[in-house]
């Protein structure tokens, strides 16, 4: 049996929890901070996901065995290191990539060099910096509209723009390079190529040298009807994804997925934990938007439903870099996760609302998002439902 701490408190975290919990190997579990929904699965602890003196304290004295980082911000944050630099703590599995690794996300200038020498298709691009704004601004001026502005770091999933003019592009280059809209994350900006198709994301689960391929998904990210609404951190999500058929999934492996893996080992990456492939299919061919170092949200909500194997047993074989012994099993049924939000969101928008009826669910999962116990009632900003369904109903 192991102890399990997740870090976390969003959808993903909660999906993530109703697994965990799942497993025959799962001894007491702890989510660090948590929601009203995964204190159905565990225990919450008040600490921060970013506080890592404070994560130290709790795996200690609850003897943690295993600890899962469910957002990317400790990720990037070097927690895996801080971990294996402890003498106290490196006997404890970390379900993510090195500091170093998690660059793959917290980096847009390092993670397309990764692709550059590892020739992982993905669209054209230059990176510019305050002191080269010139060339920046000529560069957008000689360049096919749309075009895509992305700030280098993490932004909290606003520092991209897809810019249709060339004002436009300028006016958000400045912003982000010259006016620190971003802080030190827009000290360095990409831009790239504009690719036109259809989106989907893919997950794996590596050790290192081997993986394996988790349920694949779509998300939404405008809010309304007809996806006209302003855009979100993802409105909802679907698994399977149906244009990704056994020939387009092909493809993603040979040309993406297994370059990757493959460069990770070569360049010596630490890298133990999920990767989140932002994929476009552009005429039938695969190129990488962007890596996540860790699982998405919303699409964790349908993608989980669908693994039907044991994830605390599929971490054990991580660490053991024995994941070539696994075969993942996905559900043949679909998932589908849509949204309830207050009316406002993602703008200004009432918080702190009470909600019931949870009792009265039936046929699906509710995983929740931004919600607090508040005299034994839930208080909520975002909740999630996600539910199976047979495939083609």
């Amino acid at each position: 049996m192991k102890n399990i701490l997740l870090l976390g408190s969003g959808g993903r975290e909660c999906a993530l929890a109703w697994k965990l919990c799942q497993s025959h190997l799962c001894g007491t579990f702890y989510i660090a901070p948590g929601n009203a929904g995964t204190s159905e699965y565990g225990v919450n602890l008040p600490i921060s996901y970013n506080d890592f003196e404070a994560i130290k304290q709790a795996c200690i004295d609850y003897k943690i065995d295993i600890l899962i980082p469910g957002p990317e911000d400790p990720l990037v944050a070097g927690i895996y290191d801080f971990f294996k630099n402890d003498p106290k703590l490196k006997h404890i599995i970390v379900a993510g990539p090195s500091k170093e690794g998690a660059q793959l996300e917290g980096s847009k200038a390092f993670s397309k060099k990764f692709m550059a020498r590892h020739n992982i298709p993905t669209a054209a691009y230059k990176e510019f910096t305050a002191e080269s704004f010139e060339q920046g601004v000529a560069y957008i001026k000689r360049s096919q509209m749309p075009i895509v502005l992305k700030a280098d770091g993490l932004a909290a999933g606003k520092g991209v723009v897809i810019a249709q003019t060339i004002t436009e592009a300028v006016q958000a280059f400045r912003a982000m390079v010259m006016d620190k809209q971003f802080g030190k994350s827009s000290e360095k900006v990409v831009i790239e190529q504009f690719l036109d198709g259809i989106e989907l994301s893919v997950f794996v689960l590596t050790d290192g040298w081997n993986y394996v391929i988790l349920p694949e998904a779509k998300d939404y990210k405008r809010i309304g009807e007809g996806d006209k609404g302003p855009n979100t951190g993802g409105m909802g999500a679907i698994s399977p994804v149906p244009f990704a058929d056994d020939k387009f999934m092909q493809k993603v492996t040979e040309r993406i997925i297994q370059p990757t893996i493959k460069g990770l080992k070569d360049e010596n990456i630490i890298y133990q934990g999920f990767i989140f492939f932002g994929l476009i299919k552009v005429h039938g061919e695969p190129y990488v938007i962007e890596y996540n170092c860790r699982m998405g949200d919303p699409e964790t909500e349908v993608v989980i439903p669908r693994l039907e194997n044991d994830l605390v047993e599929l971490i054990l074989k991580m660490h053991e870099g024995k994941l070539n012994e696994v075969t993942v099993q996905h559900s043949s049924r679909a998932a589908g996760a849509v949204m309830l939000v207050s009316e406002g969101y993602p703008g200004d928008y009432p918080k702190g609302r009470i909600m019931t009826g949870f009792d009265k669910v039936k046929g699906s999962m509710v995983f929740h998002a931004g919600t607090a116990i508040q005299n034994s009632k839930f208080k909520i900003q975002k909740k999630k439902i996600s539910y199976l369904m047979e495939a083609g109903s």
